[in-house]
């Protein structure tokens, strides 16, 4: 018998492929209209090098405070240095082409973006007309730090004179960072305009007079520019520019703070003590390789605390990679993570044909790089020993952290440490359960003995805590009587259960998303899932929020789509629920093998519904 699939069913098989297709192409179309084009440069490494000095000029670059959460994660891409607003950026480097493009600016660009800092390269050759366009005054205006990069003939390009008068007016109004580096010139002749630096800038300076007023006002800009980066503590480039330019991209890395820290909630209690005690085994003087194990049942906080370690530890390694929920990721193939994996720390797209050949660029590829990997959520000793393998397959000092709900795995896996999380005690519970559902640390006086009671219920689960936190947030104590009873029959073990009167609260268009997410969308920018929403009238910009209003889903820089494995394991129970042998009944079908064979089985009508 045939079922056809329509409304709201578009979602089963063809609205994640669609949709994606649509969403990328309008998002990059606008994109696209901004862009100017540059060409993409050699990425070779530097052939003679020698020793950096640091400038020794007085003066310090500020350092201002950071609260950009990374991520997690992305793997950075080679970007035109004419992207629309700028805004993604973390460092610009200003510098005249003819002298450093095709050599230190080049290798310093690639430098940056192989740890994945994401670096705006501009080039005076590229650019046209007397002003600095909207784009290059976004860039610098957004970008963290901004290097300068001052060669024999930096003097000779207005372009660069005005983009460095832009750099040092951001320096004194917002507090950026500078990091000016003199390649083959002193800072003191950048500052008087004296020596090679000076004559070009001067013969420069001789052309300007006979011309406009205009010029001369630029000029007194200019010098004053010139002077002011000159005491800015920076780097002469004379020696070995393979070692300055690691010891620039260390320095970037310092001073950006953020170092690609993993977003974690804001509502932590209690996490510190644990970070403390792994870091304390990690930061072991000892130069060998170290496998860590951290051990808790599901919503225990495991991941939690492997990403605070990870955002605590990621500033002593340029090499470094995240690799989430693996129990999940490994039914799309074991070549996918060793890709990722690979990609993280080589910053290169490499394609592997299948996991003997993944293990192998692993193994040889990486044996020289002192990395920081975590695993999370392993459910399977061949998954380290796939991505991970033994202690000598990274450089010295390396640190491997492992999360898992099954202890067993560790032995396997030879650890050297383990960590056991347990659950919170109850005045921990009391204070992450108040946050959420009080917005404060205690509860109200008339509430205490119910907010007792329902810590009791949770048993120290921090996802239970928030969910149920946020689930009881605003209602009345008639309200929560209730509930408490629905929770009290439900025993203590089956978080999945218990977690399921959240989703029972749901009105029916936050239940339809939310299963989407758990099926779809994880990991997916919610722009893209929600034309499917809008055109469903589930009115996703409400619901989306109130759904992370109610802690069942997350949303990573305003953006991505989040969800707990506990949580989408819950939605997908509730898809599959009494048809568990009968995919074709299912609502949605989210494993590509299983739609294949209802497909093949010619179980199921497809009907593409566009909408107006």
């Amino acid at each position: 018998m045939h079922r056809p699939i329509f409304g709201h069913s578009f979602a089963v098989l063809v609205a994640p492929i669609l949709l994606s297709v649509l969403a990328f192409y309008f998002l990059n179309k606008k994109k696209a209209s901004a862009r100017r084009n540059e060409a993409d440069a050699d990425s070779g490494a530097p052939a003679s090098m020698t020793t950096p000095t640091e400038a020794n000029s007085g003066g310090s670059s500020s350092l201002p405070t950071e609260t950009n959460n990374g991520a997690s994660g992305p793997s950075p891409t080679e970007t035109n240095s004419g992207a629309s607003t700028g805004n993604c950026y973390e460092v610009f480097l200003s510098f005249r082409g003819p002298d450093t493009r095709h050599g230190f600016a080049d290798h310093l660009y690639h430098g940056l973006l192989r740890v994945g800092i994401c670096a705006f390269r501009d080039d005076d050759e590229l650019c046209q007309g007397e002003d600095i366009e909207p784009t290059l005054t976004a860039a610098i205006t957004n970008s963290k730090i901004l290097i300068p990069i001052f060669s024999e003939s930096y003097g000779t390009s207005s372009w660069c004179l005005d983009e460095l008068v832009e750099i040092m007016e951001r320096r004194n109004n917002s507090g950026q960072v500078v990091l000016p580096l003199f390649y083959k010139v002193k800072p003191s002749d950048v500052g008087r305009q004296a020596g090679s630096f000076g004559k070009l800038f001067h013969e420069r300076e001789g052309r300007l007079r006979e011309r406009s007023s205009q010029d001369l006002a630029n000029l007194e800009k200019w010098k004053q520019a010139l002077l002011q980066v000159s005491k800015v503590k920076g780097y002469e480039v004379h020696g070995s520019e393979v070692e300055l330019v690691k010891l620039v991209v260390q320095r970037v890395l310092r001073e950006l703070k953020k170092n690609f820290e993993l977003v974690i909630s804001e509502n932590l209690v209690g996490i510190e003590i644990h970070v403390k005690k792994v870091t304390e085994f990690l930061d072991n003087t000892s130069q060998a390789t170290l496998f860590v194990g951290i051990n808790g049942m599901g919503g225990i906080g495991k991941t939690t605390l492997a990403k605070a370690i990870y955002n605590k530890l990621s500033n002593q390694f340029e090499y470094r990679s995240f690799i989430a929920d693996i129990r999940e990721s490994w039914k799309k193939g074991v070549h996918q993570l060793q890709k990722q994996l690979i990609g993280d720390i080589l910053q290169q797209d490499i394609e592997i044909c299948d996991e003997n050949e993944g293990t192998n660029i692993i193994s040889s590829r990486l044996k020289d790089k002192k990395v920081l990997v975590v695993l999370d959520d392993v459910d399977n000793v061949n998954q380290v020993k796939r991505l991970t393998g033994n202690h000598d397959w990274f450089s010295s000092r390396s640190r491997i952290i492992i999360t898992t709900r099954d202890e067993r795995i560790f032995k396997g896996a030879q650890v050297d440490y383990k960590y056991d999380l347990k659950e919170m005690d109850s005045a921990q519970s009391l204070i992450l359960f108040s946050k959420h559902a009080f917005l404060m640390d205690s509860p109200p006086k008339e509430f205490g003995d119910l907010t007792r009671e329902v810590v009791s219920i949770t048993g120290g689960l921090p996802l239970c805590l928030e969910v149920f936190g946020s689930l009881f947030y605003g209602k009345e104590s008639t309200e929560w009587r209730d509930m408490i009873k629905k929770l009290e029959k439900i025993p203590r073990k089956e978080v999945q259960e218990r977690l399921r009167i959240s989703y029972e609260a749901l009105d029916d268009g936050q239940k339809q998303i939310f299963l989407d997410i758990a099926c779809f969308f994880i990991d997916t920018d919610k722009r893209i899932a929600s034309y499917m929403w809008e055109a469903c009238k589930f009115f996703p910009k409400v619901n989306i929020e109130e759904l992370r209003f109610m802690s069942l889903i997350k949303i990573e820089d305003d953006r991505w789509l989040r969800m707990h494995d506990h949580l989408r394991d819950l939605g997908r129970t509730i898809v599959r629920e009494n048809y568990e042998r009968q995919p074709w009944k299912h609502s949605r079908l989210w494993d590509s093998d299983e739609a294949l064979k209802v497909l093949k089985a010619n179980k199921v009508t497809i009907y593409l519904l566009f909408f107006s």
